[in-house]
């Protein structure tokens, strides 16, 4: 088992912008409404490259710098783990359609399609030299990143950035690779706990034992959380709006990952 303590959260997606917004949502305090997710490019890059860069990217970011806000740490001060499975689908779909007419690609285009893309751009807008870690696992990418980062937290005792995004592919690559909407969700995990935790975060890996699926709280949540790998996460952030002690696991290729959350309160007492 690995834990870490939660500092900050953020999450944007379809009727999701943002923690402030979206917590009584999850608390099932407050009538969900399914609104199309339209990222927009966060004020801390330059406006260059503003202009430059695709929603995948714009989501990935805009979780990176809500995440930072609420643990009132500077941009970029800390080590981060970017996690996606499609990575920028339509940068992609863009490349191909160029190739495929027998035109040469643009150097803005090529490396924006690369899987770093947006941890690069985070390190740009930030100015930061910290150790940024980009994975891609499939449908286990959630739970990949969740390994990675709380190992990272230990390893070094130091805070991490954890950005889970997912942004749709165009047609025709989404026949191959379908995916509801854009989500993403952001933490800030701590190696000790402090009066500023909002939970425990521990992780157990499982060999050989497959996932079990989960049912949401909020029901209406369940096609994004079926049809988004980030989504799988929506159970984390259920969890830390409602600040009860939730487990659920987490496919890990052909192996899980048990996800177990403690709010501050369950924590505390188990501490006195």
């Amino acid at each position: 088992m690995i834990e870490g303590f939660i500092r900050a959260v953020s999450v944007c997606g379809p009727g999701l912008e943002g923690w402030r917004h979206s917590r009584p949502i999850l608390a099932g305090q407050q009538q969900y409404a399914w609104r199309e997710t339209l990222p927009t490019a966060p004020s801390i890059l330059p406006p260059n490259e503003r202009r430059r860069v695709g929603a995948a990217v714009r989501l990935a970011l805009t979780i990176a710098q809500q995440a930072h806000d609420m643990a009132g740490l500077a941009p970029g001060s800390i080590g981060s783990v970017f996690a996606t499975s499609n990575g920028d689908g339509a940068v992609m779909h863009a490349m191909l359609e160029t190739l495929a007419a027998g035109e040469p690609v643009s150097p803005t285009r090529f490396h924006n399609s690369v899987h770093n893309a947006a941890a690069g751009y985070w390190s740009i807008a930030t100015g930061s030299q910290q150790l940024a870690s980009c994975l891609a696992g499939h449908d286990a990418t959630p739970a990949a990143a969740l390994l990675k980062v709380l190992a990272t937290v230990r390893a070094t005792q130091q805070p991490q950035l954890l950005c889970v995004y997912e942004a749709p592919m165009p047609p025709p690559l989404d026949a191959k690779r379908p995916t509801v909407d854009a989500f993403g969700v952001g933490l800030v995990l701590a190696p000790k706990v402090s009066e500023t935790a909002l939970a425990r975060l521990s992780v157990t890996y499982q060999p050989g034992l497959a996932a079990e699926r989960d049912a949401l709280n909020l029901t209406a949540l369940q096609v994004l959380a079926r049809g988004n790998p980030a989504a799988r996460l929506l159970p984390l952030l259920e969890a830390l709006a409602r600040n009860v002690s939730v487990t659920f696991s987490l496919a890990l290729l052909e192996s899980s990952l048990q996800v177990r959350v403690q709010p501050w309160s369950a924590v505390n007492e188990s501490l006195n």
